[in-house]
């Protein structure tokens, strides 16, 4: 399974989803002489939460999701978080743009396309709520170009779905941003790993499930690992391993044993969405439409219409509806939840327990939920919608990180949480959205806490310049950066641009 020369791998990537894929293409392009070993125990890369139908494919820049604004008790609005990760996914477009102009990606339409990102929202309340949201964002340079309306003819025209049928006496309001994208990641994964495997040094092992990390006297990794067709064991000694398993990653941090790892735990999230392939429809629309959320949902519960362009045919997404599931992976066991409970992390299972009981309620109530209480909130969005044009699709299984404080409780974590080990050896990723949209930033966090050493002039800093050129540039506050940078990679993206 493993050639001899390969026995001693310099990089461990554990799982072939969008984030082992783009730190495994981001490292290689900093180091070529790096051996690399790719494990994943599905037989293709990119089907887990990184398949084409288990997300969103916001291309999360955090123009429409209004969790990333809470109001604040004045009423004004809070949009630090909403730049953060705006300018984030200007990373992963900076090196997606380096990638094309390389040639290593030949058509960036192949997992990219432009899509107007809007928020609506209905009712008095609410619409005064997404007014103080316009205001505060409008008025920061990141979200130039940023319409509003409460002018239900104009939302028409940007979404005649969500219009058609709806009471005229309602208020409705609705914010729009032309340079949104609709980002195909099972096909981006693809593409980064057919890179990765043309690369010398790299090898790429499917239906193949790592079962142990163990600490060599030198420091170096075992990497045990077992074919599962033929239930044949090997191992590897690795000098970094990165884990980048979505919800079998948690089981991984507590195989390694590392100190660091200790006290984590994971809160699974299952999802239904609705899906539309009847092209009358799915024509007419051409936007993402995030509302508001439940009261207590988790983040990635936002409910949203979208355009999806995958293999050349435009669909349309309506979900998630949440729901409970004790699998860590869509396919994954039932027993996932219950194996990943230790001595170390019960403590801050319970405290989050206890502490999310709004949490608890939204989900009992949404796998209560009738087929008729789901489409009724899609009409929500789309008043005119028909049944009989609809199927239910399952979602990506998501983890929700929970973290332990020091003193033994423990919160939820949104967000993809890094867990390095303190001699930088071994790093694993946790959590959920907006992971994928922001990888490339999660990939520089990874680079920072465990190879700071070759982040210098005389190293590594003068390629990492030329594949993100704002490295070290705040793009929040360089609004001149910020601008030239989102009009060269729309440029080679071919996605629009204000």
């Amino acid at each position: 399974m493993t050639s001899s020369a390969n026995l001693r791998p310099d990089i461990v990537l554990i799982g072939a989803g969008i984030m082992g894929a783009t730190f495994g293409t981001l490292l290689k392009e900093l180091n070529p002489s790096y051996s690399m070993m790719m494990f994943e125990r599905l037989s293709d890369c990119g089907q887990e939460s990184s398949q084409s139908w288990n997300n969103a494919g916001t291309g999360h820049a955090a123009n429409c999701e209004l969790n990333y604004t809470p109001q604040r008790p004045d009423g004004t609005v809070e949009i630090t978080q909403a730049l953060k990760v705006n300018t984030e996914f200007d990373l992963s477009r900076q090196l997606w743009s380096y990638l094309v102009t390389k040639g290593a990606i030949p058509d960036p339409q192949a997992f990219i396309h432009p899509c107007p990102h809007m928020s609506m929202v209905w009712g008095a309340e609410n619409v005064a709520f997404l007014k103080a949201r316009f205001q505060a964002m409008s008025a920061h340079h990141c979200y130039h170009g940023m319409e509003y309306t409460e002018d239900g003819a104009q939302i028409e025209k940007w979404a005649p779905l969500t219009m058609e049928g709806r009471d005229p006496a309602e208020p409705v309001a609705a914010t729009r941003i032309i340079t949104g994208t609709d980002v195909d990641y099972g096909s981006l994964t693809h593409l980064l790993v057919a890179h990765l495997k043309a690369q010398p040094d790299f090898d790429l092992h499917y239906n193949t499930e790592v079962e142990g990390l163990d600490r060599e006297p030198d420091g170096r990794w075992r990497v045990t690992f077992k074919d599962v067709n033929s239930g044949e064991r090997h191992s590897v000694s690795a000098g970094f391993v990165f884990i980048g398993a979505g919800g079998a990653s948690i089981d991984l941090l507590q195989k390694s044993n590392i100190p660091e790892g200790k006290g984590y735990g994971g809160f699974p999230v299952s999802g239904i969405w609705l899906r539309c392939d009847v092209d009358a429809i799915t024509q007419r629309h051409h936007a993402k439409v995030y509302g508001k959320a439940s009261s207590g949902s988790p983040p990635m519960s936002v409910p949203h219409l979208d355009t999806r362009v995958i293999d050349g045919k435009t669909s349309l997404l309506f979900g998630p509806y949440a729901g409970f599931s004790t699998k860590f992976l869509k396919h994954g066991s039932l027993t996932d939840l219950f194996g990943s409970i230790t001595l170390h992390n019960i403590g801050p299972l319970l405290d989050v327990g206890r502490h999310n009981i709004e949490l608890t309620e939204y989900l009992i109530a949404q796998v209560l939920q009738t087929h008729h209480h789901q489409f009724e909130m899609l009409k929500a969005f789309f008043p005119n919608a028909k049944r009989a044009d609809w199927k239910e699709a399952v979602a990506g299984q998501r983890v929700q990180v929970i973290k332990p404080y020091p003193d033994g409780g423990g919160f939820l974590e949104f967000g993809t949480e890094i867990v390095p080990a303190a001699d930088h050896s071994l790093v694993a990723l946790l959590g959920a959205s907006p992971g994928a949209s922001t990888a490339a930033a999660i990939a520089l966090e990874v680079l920072e806490a465990c190879f700071a050493d070759r982040l210098t002039d005389d190293a590594w800093l003068p390629a990492l310049k030329r594949i993100i050129p704002t490295y070290g540039i705040d793009l929040r506050e360089d609004a001149e950066a910020c601008r030239a940078s989102r009009a060269a990679t729309a440029s080679v993206l071919n996605i629009d641009n204000i």
